[in-house]
């Protein structure tokens, strides 16, 4: 897959069939927005583009409201490779993009790869204000040489795929829920650092991650699966502020059930797979130290059913 920041570096040279958005999470709803871009290219024998921005456009265009991706700019490559899309263009996201009115948006960026079929998604806008929707394109299309089709809402168990359906889901820390919208399980990542060793006091040693720059669920216990380089394991994953000592900051730490080993300076991928508990302050250690047993034992349950 290439990748590139401005329509000149792609160099496309023949047609191309393109969709554009977000993306954040790169979910069921954007996989069949995806897909059917990939096979109207093949069909039609042009090239398949994801435009695409980072920042996320809510960092630029309300910078007063807190807003965390779903993804990182990593995974979400990774996640889009993986679909079989030839370019990516990724655009810088700033206040003057978000000033372009939707012809010139077209114009600037979107003719300038020779797109032919543009497919947009079920509430798809365009330009500043977002007031270029699918009618006004297929307007502007028709001025241009290109046609627009839009795809309908994909819907799962009774709830439309969306972005903001899956904040919502995990913010309240139903994975269950969101990964069936996602489609895989809900993936954060970060390095490795030192913690306070309180883990490994109580006879359960955990990795200590960097806080990620995404969406953490909701405060507690989650059972996932855990890899970094040359490690796959089963893990019980603590996030929040360990208020059996005190209300300390933030933090992500995951107790390894099946691998011992030092993995400090390394990136760490936590998949988690459902909730087991909020989190609670105890009367000390060793009442802690009693309900992680039975946090694993609850956890080798959910692993036992989710291979």
């Amino acid at each position: 897959m290439q990748t590139a920041h401005t329509p000149k570096e792609l160099a496309l040279s023949g047609p191309s069939v393109l969709t554009i958005g977000n993306f954040d999470g790169v979910h069921k709803g954007h996989q069949s927005l995806i897909l059917r871009t990939l096979e109207l290219a093949r069909t039609m024998q042009m090239t398949s583009i994801v435009v695409t921005f980072w920042p996320h456009p809510r960092r630029i265009v309300h910078p007063e409201k807190t807003h965390f991706p779903l993804t990182t700019r990593r995974k979400r490559l990774e996640l889009l490779a993986a679909l079989g899309v030839d370019c990516v263009l990724e655009l810088d996201f700033t206040q003057e993009l978000a000033r372009q009115s939707p012809e010139e948006f077209v114009r600037n960026y979107l003719l300038a790869v020779n797109m032919r079929h543009l497919i947009t998604g079920y509430d798809f806008c365009l330009g500043r204000g977002r007031s270029g929707h699918t009618e006004e394109l297929r307007t502007i299309g028709a001025r241009f040489g290109f046609s627009v089709e839009q795809m309908p809402a994909l819907t799962q168990v009774g709830d439309i795929v969306s972005s903001t359906r899956l904040r919502a889901l995990i913010a309240q820390g139903d994975l269950a829920s969101a990964n069936t919208l996602l489609g895989r399980h809900y993936e954060i990542e970060g390095e490795v650092i030192h913690g306070f060793g309180r883990g490994e006091n109580l006879g359960f040693p955990t990795a200590n991650l960097a806080p990620p720059d995404i969406l953490l669920p909701a405060d507690g216990v989650y059972a996932a699966y855990a890899q970094s380089p040359g490690v796959q394991a089963k893990a019980l994953v603590n996030i929040g502020h360990n208020p059996t000592f005190g209300q300390l900051p933030l933090s992500v730490e995951a107790f390894l059930l099946d691998h011992h080993g030092d993995l400090y300076g390394q990136t760490l991928s936590l998949a988690l797979i459902s909730r087991l508990r909020g989190e609670k302050r105890f009367a000390g250690p060793a009442e802690l130290a009693a309900q992680i047993t039975r946090d694993r034992e609850q956890a080798q349950a959910i692993f036992a059913h989710n291979p």
